[in-house]
């Protein structure tokens, strides 16, 4: 209703869709195609606001009630969906333990075609051994081209940009190795606690919720090599070669280079906020915040740095890569020391736009003053139109079959096999998240994981 719904009526608001275009919800919800429409409607008034016309969209809305779980007929969705070899998508948002049982109970009732297309949400798993599990029972029933692991963070138009700055700009591409780029930070920052779904987070935590995907698909974005194509696997190819070079993080290098963090009572926005075990109402180790220093082993990024993190009940909300470039080799400015340093911020979330700070000449007479200033580029400014939700756009590659922007299968595993050892080293040495007030940056030790290096956070997240 708030994601989902939303993207389809938006992008069948501009045309997008086929006319004999139909969209069924299943669910134990018990409504009737008129429920259903009624629900939706409603809804989209509360997440898109003025909605025009929504009529042809809410036809296309039907409603089959069905406990997917239990061992029920499935005839009913049969019977809906008709005998008929259009493209259909399974979108399967739900928990992952389901995924396969689900393609199954699909495939027995002739309801899988050659034109079919099955959606993942994430998680794949909580470890490698239950994402090769998944993807096993999975890949039984649907082939590998079939199957599109979405990462909502690879629909956002600044990621996309990302790719159109490296490689349509003779800029920034010779600069973007180990020769003029100092560090690289990769922050995703949430205000927002666990709500509701503290008992299903704490099975996961900060590193497998966010950085096992999110981050190290954006990770993947800035290392990668140029792709001959953006066709098909080229991407996804370069994608994986940066992840097979990945440092490990094992033992006491795991340790010492990575920060478990745990938000307790504080202030967000001015109100008060409880701690993330009053919220659990039990004790627990799990992770609400996570700061990791990797490096990609490689010719061109031997030697760099890239910090990662991500947590909630941070004191912002947003999503931002910063790419920070060396220092000037030597300064032609008297009594300036040291000079400011280039830096390219990509804002995923909120106010998308990419800035580059520079260095001039402060205006005036009576010599030269130096002074930092920034080009902005923001979307909305720039382009005046709306920024499409990143579902928007992923919805209609499923439907394209463009799989560019989602996961392959090898590509999940091997993001596991990475993240794997460091859950490990957690574990065995009792490594016990350090506790940070609600509303602040995260704990201290995430800040001396980057200013042991002589480095600092961007400030913008604090």
């Amino acid at each position: 209703m708030r994601k989902l719904l939303p993207a389809l009526y938006l992008r069948d608001r501009d045309g997008q869709l086929p006319d004999h275009t139909r969209i069924f919800s299943i669910s134990r919800a018990g409504l009737d195609d008129a429920g259903f429409r009624d629900k939706v409607e409603s809804e989209l008034k509360r997440h898109v606001g003025e909605t025009a016309d929504t009529a042809r969209f809410l036809k296309r809305l039907h409603h089959v009630s069905l406990d997917v779980v239990a061992e029920t007929d499935w005839s009913a969705i049969s019977k809906a969906l008709g005998d008929t070899a259009q493209i259909r998508v399974f979108y399967l948002a739900c928990a992952p333990r389901l995924f396969g049982p689900i393609s199954a109970r699909a495939a027995a009732n002739g309801l899988v075609n050659d034109a079919s297309r099955v959606v993942l949400e994430k998680p794949i798993g909580h470890d490698l051994a239950s994402a090769r599990a998944i993807n096993d029972e999975v890949g039984a029933v649907f082939t590998e081209e079939q199957i599109f692991r979405i990462d909502h963070y690879l629909g956002k138009e600044t990621v996309q940009n990302l790719l159109v700055l490296r490689f349509a700009n003779a800029l920034l591409e010779p600069l973007w190795n180990a020769g003029h780029i100092d560090h690289v930070q990769i922050s995703v920052a949430e205000s927002i606690g666990t709500g509701g779904r503290a008992d299903y987070y704490d099975g996961s935590g900060a590193l497998r919720d966010m950085v096992q995907n999110h981050l190290l698909q954006l990770l993947c974005l800035v290392a990668m090599e140029p792709p001959a194509t953006l066709e098909r696997e080229a991407v996804r190819d370069e994608k994986l070669k940066v992840l097979q070079s990945l440092r490990p993080l094992e033992g006491a290098g795991a340790l010492r280079q990575s920060v478990r963090g745990q938000y307790g009572a504080g202030l967000v926005d001015g109100e008060p906020v409880p701690g993330y075990l009053t919220e659990l109402d039990r004790p627990s180790h799990t992770e609400t915040f996570v700061a990791l220093k990797a490096e990609v082993a490689n010719w061109r990024w031997a030697g760099v740095p890239f910090y990662l993190r991500s947590g909630k009940r941070l004191a912002t909300h947003a999503s931002e890569i910063v790419v920070q470039f060396r220092q000037v080799p030597h300064s032609v400015f008297p009594g300036v020391e040291p000079i400011t340093p280039n830096r390219l911020v990509l804002r995923l979330q909120p106010d998308e736009g990419v800035r580059l700070h520079l260095v001039t000449k402060e205006p005036g007479p009576g010599g030269i003053r130096l002074h930092p200033a920034e080009l902005n580029l923001s979307f909305a400014e720039t382009f005046k139109s709306r920024v499409p939700d990143a579902y928007e756009r992923l919805l209609m590659d499923v439907v394209q079959g463009r799989p560019s922007l989602f996961m392959r299968r090898d590509e999940v595993e091997t993001a596991w096999a990475w993240i794997e050892p460091i859950l490990r080293a957690w574990d065995e040495h009792g490594h016990a998240p350090k506790t940070y007030p609600a509303g602040t940056a995260g704990p201290a030790a995430a800040t001396a994981l980057i200013e042991r290096d002589g480095r600092t956070w961007h400030e913008e997240i604090a």
